[in-house]
Order: C-alpha cells, then structure tokens, then sequence
C-alpha cells in the first residue's frame, strides 16, 4: 500500500477542512509547490489534490495553480473537484494531470462518467465517493462538497460501473475526515471484499503509522493524508515502508 499526501485549495491557498464543513477551515501557510517539493522529498510517488471551490460551486477556481504543480513533474497528480463535464475533464489533462477524480458526476450522471472510463481509461479516471455511515452501518453517498446527503449505498453506487472497467476509487467516510480520530478501517475491509478488483483509496482519519498499516491489512492500495502530513504528526522514518520512493535510513 501507498501513501498519497493531500493538498486541499480554496481560493490558491492549502487549507484543511473538518469533516467538509467550510466554516470550520485550518489554513496553512505552505505554498503548494513547497509542499509538492518536500512530499517527493520524502518519498511519495502521486500526490491527491482536491479543487475545493470547484467541489463548492462546480467552477474550477484553482486551475491555475494546479497547471503549476503539474508543470513541475515531480510527482503524479490525480486531481478532484468540481468536475462534471467532459471539457472540465479535458482540460486537466490537457494541464498534465495524470488522473481526473469524479465526485460528485460519478452519482449525478453515471452514463457519461461511464463514457469518460471509456475514452480515457480506467488508469486515468478515479471515482471518489464520500459517504456517511447510516445507523444500520450502511455507507451512503454525500455530493456536492459533502453538503447534500443521498440514500444511495455505496455498494449500489459502485455497481452502476460493473462492466465498464472501473479500477480506482476513492472513499472518504466524511465523519472522520480531517478528525485525526482513525480510519474507518472496517468499512474498506468491506468494500474490498466486495469489490476485490478495485484498487481502493482511503481517506478521513489517518493519525499515524499503526492507521496505514491497519489499511493495508484491511486491503486498501492507498492511504490518502492531508491534515496528519501537513502537521508532520508521523516520524518519516515510520512512513517510508509506504512511500515507494523513500530513501532507506542511514
């Protein structure tokens, strides 16, 4: 399992938000390409960014930034938020952005998402799906920056992409996201089981070393970090068994 740090921008600048709520945001003084540089330092092969004014209102507000770090090629970069059509997709790629992350279009609009795995290829196009957990322990699907809960279960979701050569996805249990309070461990032990050919990636409550190593146990491909990484909360030396490029210790 890989380590994927995390960038969030809103208006240029990194921030993190708890549990997606906007009026609860840390901001951070790292500029992002500083940030980018110390995360291929340390040994990381793809970087996780997420346009949060995109995610908001559907208009990407960081694009220019985010052609920046792909213009440095230093890391891989999968980009997420606000991307619901096919020129918004497009045009990412066009940037040099190595994987586009479908959101909400992904629930919202299934047939053209299933188009996009299509002509752009399953390496090239990630779900992402974030979900609150029912009180039946049934993960339901969260749009539109979090801010509109559906009842559709995530397992329901997914199967709309059987057949159609889906190979990421992305799952977010928003409960925990930006928390620092532990993965959802059990949830990704499931979803892998249940969908054992998807290279999972999962996010919301990385704390430290013993939370990666319990999501590679559980059968997840990725760990994506923000907060955790951003406030160097893990010693590198722990980290590097899930960096790939890592240097081994002196």
């Amino acid at each position: 399992m890989r380590l994927v740090p995390a960038i969030d921008l809103l208006g240029g600048r990194c921030v993190r938000l708890l549990r997606g709520d906007f009026d609860a945001e840390t901001r951070y003084a790292a500029d992002p390409r500083a940030l980018l540089a110390r995360y291929r330092s340390a040994g990381a092969d793809w970087l996780h960014v997420v346009d949060l004014d995109g995610a908001r209102d559907g208009q990407g507000g960081n694009r220019d930034v985010i052609a920046a770090l792909a213009r440095e090629r230093a890391l891989n970069l999968q980009v997420g938020g606000g991307l619901r059509d096919t020129a918004a997709v497009a045009q990412l790629f066009e940037a040099g952005v190595d994987r586009a992350v479908i959101g909400s279009a992904a629930l919202t609009r299934a047939d053209l998402v299933q188009d996009w795995l299509a002509d752009f290829g399953p390496e090239r196009v990630a779900l992402a799906f974030d979900v609150r957990v029912d009180s039946d322990g049934i993960p339901r699907v969260a749009i539109h920056g979090w801010r509109d809960q559906s009842a559709v279960p995530l397992w329901e979701a997914l199967a709309r992409f059987e057949g159609h050569g889906l190979r990421h996805v992305l799952c977010t249990d928003v409960s925990r996201d930006g928390a620092l309070t532990g993965p959802n461990v059990e949830l990704y032990a499931e979803a892998a089981r249940r969908f054992p050919r998807i290279e999972w990636q999962a996010s919301g409550g990385i704390r430290d070393a013993r939370d990666l190593q319990a999501l590679a146990s559980a059968g997840a491909s990725a760990a994506i970090s923000g907060r955790a990484l951003l406030d160097e909360l893990i010693p590198l030396e722990e980290l590097r068994a899930f960096l790939p490029n890592a240097s081994s210790p002196a």
